[in-house]
C-alpha cells in the first residue's frame, strides 16, 4: 500500500483514541484522467483537519467544508461521485474528463483500524472488508496480487506490502536504493553473507539475511509481485542467485554492471539449465539512462526501471552508453556502472 495511505490509517487511529470524530474517504472508481489512483485514502477529523489525498486539492476542500458544516455523523458508509460533467470537473480541479467515486466511512471502534495496523506492523497483506449497509468490518489475509473490489454490498481494500524486493549485496548503493524502495512501499530484504558489509548496515525497516544468495532466493519463493536485484559485482554471489530467480515468476530480475560484464554473465548462465526465454528476462545493465554518476543517482535510475516494469510501462529498445553519448556529441566510452544505460526490454 502507499506509504501516504498508511499514514492515513495511523493518524485516524490516533484521532479515534483521542475521542475525535473521523471520516475515512477511499477512491473506489475512476474514469478518465483522475488525479489519484483507486485505493487512495484521506482521513478527515471533525474540525476539518485532514491527512492523505484523493484529488490533490479541490475535492478535499469540498469534503472539509461538508464536515465543518454538518459534522461527522455515525451512519452507514456513503458514496460520492465527483466530476460527472465538465462544470463539476472544472469546479473540483479534475483533469478534462476526469471522474472519481469515493466511499466515505465514519470511523468507530467497529472499524478495526487498530487491529489492521497491528497486522500491517507484522508485514502481513490484509483484506479489509467494509459492509456498505451496516459499516461492519472484517479483516482477513489477502493473497498476493489482490486488488480493491467494490460492489453494492461491500468495499474490500488491500493493505500491506504488496511488492517484495530482494537485494543481493549490502554496499552503499544498496543502502540508498533500499531507502527508496521502502518509500515506494516495497517489503525489502538484503542478503549478503559477507559480514564486513552487513555488519555496517544502518537502515531500519529492512530484513537482513546472511545466508548464501541462491538459498535466500529459494527461501523467498519469488512470485509475480517480487523483484530480485544483484548488486555485488561478485559472480560467486550474484550468478547463482540470478539463476534461481530467473526460474521464478518474479516480475523483475536484474544485475548491476557494465554491458561487457552482463554479456559475460549471460554466457556463464547459458551453461546452466536456463531456457532462452529465462535468459532474455534478465535485465542488465539495470537502470534507465539519466546520466547517473553517484550512488544516489544510480539508485534513482534502477528504482525507476523497477517501478516502470511493476506498473506495466513498455520501455523502448536497449540504449547503451555509446548511443546516449553520441546523441550529445560526446565521445563514447564504456562505463563500469549500470546507471549510464537505458535498458528497456
Amino acid at each position: 500500500m502507499d506509504s501516504i495511505d498508511l499514514d492515513v490509517l495511523k493518524r485516524s487511529q490516533q484521532w479515534l483514541e483521542a475521542g475525535r470524530g473521523v471520516l475515512l474517504a477511499t477512491v473506489v472508481r475512476t474514469w478518465g484522467s483522475a488525479p489519484r489512483p483507486v485505493g487512495a485514502m484521506l482521513a478527515l477529523r471533525d474540525d476539518g483537519a485532514l491527512v492523505g489525498s484523493v484529488s490533490g486539492g479541490c475535492i478535499e476542500d469540498d469534503l472539509i467544508a461538508s464536515v465543518q458544516r454538518d459534522g461527522i455523523v455515525s451512519q452507514p458508509p456513503g458514496r460520492l461521485v465527483y466530476g460527472v460533467d465538465a462544470d463539476q470537473a472544472h469546479r473540483f480541479g479534475l483533469p478534462c474528463g476526469g471522474t472519481l467515486e469515493l466511499v466515505t466511512e465514519p470511523l468507530s471502534a467497529q472499524s478495526r483500524i487498530g487491529e489492521l495496523l497491528s497486522m500491517l506492523a507484522e508485514g502481513r497483506l490484509v483484506h479489509r472488508r467494509l459492509c456498505l449497509r451496516s459499516g461492519a468490518v472484517s479483516l482477513a489475509p489477502a493473497p498476493a496480487g489482490s486488488s480493491l473490489q467494490v460492489d453494492a454490498h461491500a468495499l474490500v481494500t488491500v493493505h500491506g506490502p504488496r511488492y517484495r524486493l530482494l537485494v543481493i549485496g549490502a554496499g552503499e548503493l544498496s543502502r540508498i536504493l533500499c531507502a527508496m524502495a521502502l518509500a515506494l512501499d516495497f517489503q525489502v530484504t538484503v542478503c549478503d553473507p559477507r559480514s564486513e558489509y552487513l555488519d555496517q548496515w544502518d537502515l531500519a525497516g529492512v530484513e537482513l539475511v546472511r545466508s548464501m544468495p541462491d538459498d535466500t532466493v529459494d527461501a523467498m519463493q519469488p512470485d509475480a509481485c517480487s523483484a530480485v536485484l544483484a548488486l555485488t559485482h561478485d559472480p560467486k554471489l550474484d550468478d547463482l542467485a540470478l539463476m534461481q530467480a530467473l526460474k521464478t515468476p518474479a516480475f523483475y530480475v536484474g544485475a548491476l554492471g557494465s554491458r561487457a560484464n552482463n554479456h559475460a554473465r549471460r554466457e556463464r548462465l547459458r551453461l546452466f539449465d536456463l531456457t532462452a526465454a529465462q535468459l532474455q528476462a534478465l535485465r542488465g545493465p539495470v537502470g534507465i539512462f539519466i546520466g547517473s554518476k553517484t550512488p544516489a543517482e544510480i539508485a534513482i535510475s534502477v528504482m525507476a526501471e523497477i517501478v516502470a516494469v511493476r506498473n506495466g510501462v513498455l520501455l523502448p529498445r536497449v540504449w547503451g552508453v555509446e548511443e546516449a553519448k553520441s546523441l550529445r556529441g560526446a565521445p563514447a566510452a564504456e562505463s563500469s556502472g549500470s546507471a549510464c544505460r537505458l535498458r528497456h526490454g
